[in-house]
């Protein structure tokens, strides 16, 4: 399916990354690469090339980036971007994370750097990091999940100061934390899905802006796995999605949900073990239909198709055998209506950066919902309805493993109409829409705003 579009990349030298984040800057997408031990990377479309922006503070050269995320938290209708570092494999780390704010004048800073901050920056050693609204307001606060130590969730006050509220909210959480997935998978709110390893996965429903565990009784705690990748699906526009998650050289599921419980539904393509990090739902070639993608270390990256049960199909070039992957995200960064995908290397070895898209002449829809602020709002769930069928989509907040896709619910038409669209907020709010157009991006401000 994948052709190898990595020409496109400006400057694509050997390179030690790990997650991708993609959030909306003020002329496209900026894709913030995490530098493992190297400058982070900003990229974004200039020109008809690829280019990396990062400099100062955005590239932070000589620490160890992982897991990144963005979302507005102070309310100012730009998204924050959150870089987790991390010089240890568990515990604590000698290296504190960042919180990158846009200032509005084209320069960021470093909000735990800010003197109100001192003494609260986070030395604990995670992996992920994972954008939730809680209450539903369009602030946003930053889960990072812990490894060997509690998890952290920070929130920005009015005047830039940052509180830890874990143990509050109920987020102070000790696991092997791999992979945070982010949507209304339980309530009509944010939940969360924890993928974790040596112990159970986590699924924090959302109870009034505090989180409680409630894997084991859904299903979905797993403890014999490994959890890696993980990623919202919802086939036919069903009301629950279906959690997808990678595992590390074991059997990979697809959470169902059905008579209050979710089952195991994979089928064998799915089901079969890989060695697995990034998994990726996106319709990449325009088809209505939605691909998984299964970023893959040191082994062939794999490429699923829902024909009613998720099979394999040749993933072109982005096979990548021998590839040291690390995270995946994607965006439409050169506006074409088509997904790209940027696949990031780097697992004790550098590798230049890939970047992938499917060539199709397929119809499309994107859209773009807003907060009240008028930034993304990650969280709501949008679903589309066409003479085809129904299609649904959450705009994401953190999946994958360390990464979040762009902003965005896209929507491949094929040769179907948009009849009608509905979104819904994360404070439950929704506004339908049935004047649609194929092959536009369509902005949907908060009914509040």
């Amino acid at each position: 399916m994948f052709e190898d579009r990595s020409g496109l990349l400006a400057d694509n030298p050997p390179f030690r990354g790990y997650g991708a984040a993609v959030t909306a800057g003020p002329d496209g997408a900026r894709v913030f690469v995490a530098g493992f031990g190297a400058a982070n990377r900003v990229l974004r479309w200039d020109d008809g090339r690829v280019v990396d922006t990062a400099c100062g503070v955005l590239a932070d050269e000589g620490r160890h980036a992982i897991g990144v995320a963005a979302a507005d938290l102070d309310a100012d209708g730009r998204e924050e971007v959150y870089v987790h570092n991390v010089a240890s494999f568990g515990g604590t780390s000698n290296e504190a994370d960042l919180l990158l704010d846009p200032t509005g004048e084209g320069t960021w800073r470093d909000l735990f750097a800010d003197p109100l901050n001192r003494g609260r920056e986070n030395y604990r050693v995670g992996r992920s990091v994972a954008a939730i609204d809680r209450l539903g307001t369009g602030r946003y606060g930053m889960y990072v999940t812990g490894y060997g130590s509690p998890g952290r969730f920070y929130e920005v006050g009015d005047d830039g100061g940052i509180t830890d509220l874990a143990d509050a909210v109920g987020l102070d959480i000790v696991t092997g934390g791999r992979s945070v997935v982010v949507g209304p998978i339980l309530s009509d709110r944010t939940d969360l899905f924890l993928g974790t390893e040596r112990g159970p996965n986590l699924l924090l429903r959302n109870a009034g802006g505090t989180f409680v565990d409630v894997a084991r009784e859904y299903g979905v705690d797993d403890p014999e796995e490994n959890a890696r990748g993980a990623a919202l699906v919802t086939p036919d526009g069903a009301s629950t999605p279906d959690i997808v998650c990678g595992n590390w050289n074991g059997e990979n599921r697809l959470f169902t949900l059905a008579d209050d419980a979710f089952t195991d539904t994979a089928p064998p393509d799915l089901a079969r073990p890989a060695r697995v990090r990034t998994v990726i739902a996106a319709d990449f070639d325009n088809d209505g239909r939605q691909e998984l993608f299964m970023n893959c270390l040191g082994a062939p990256n794999r490429l699923l198709v829902d024909d009613g049960g998720w099979t394999q199909t040749g993933v072109g070039d982005a096979l990548e055998s021998e590839g040291l992957g690390t995270g995946a995200a994607v965006t439409d960064i050169d506006g074409d209506g088509t997904l790209e995908l940027l696949v990031v290397h780097g697992e004790g070895e550098a590798q230049p950066l890939s970047l992938f898209a499917a060539p199709n002449d397929g119809d499309w829809l994107r859209v773009r919902p807003l907060t009240a602020n008028g930034a993304p709002a990650r969280g709501a769930r949008v679903d589309l309805q066409t003479d085809a069928g129904h299609q649904s989509r959450v705009i994401d907040a953190g999946s994958g493993y360390l990464c979040q896709m762009e902003p965005v619910a896209h929507f491949g038409l094929g040769s179907a109409t948009p009849e009608s669209l509905t979104v819904r907020w994360p404070d439950g709010r929704e506004r339908t829409y049935t004047d649609l157009d194929a092959r536009t991006t369509m902005t949907c401000p908060h009914p509040g705003s």
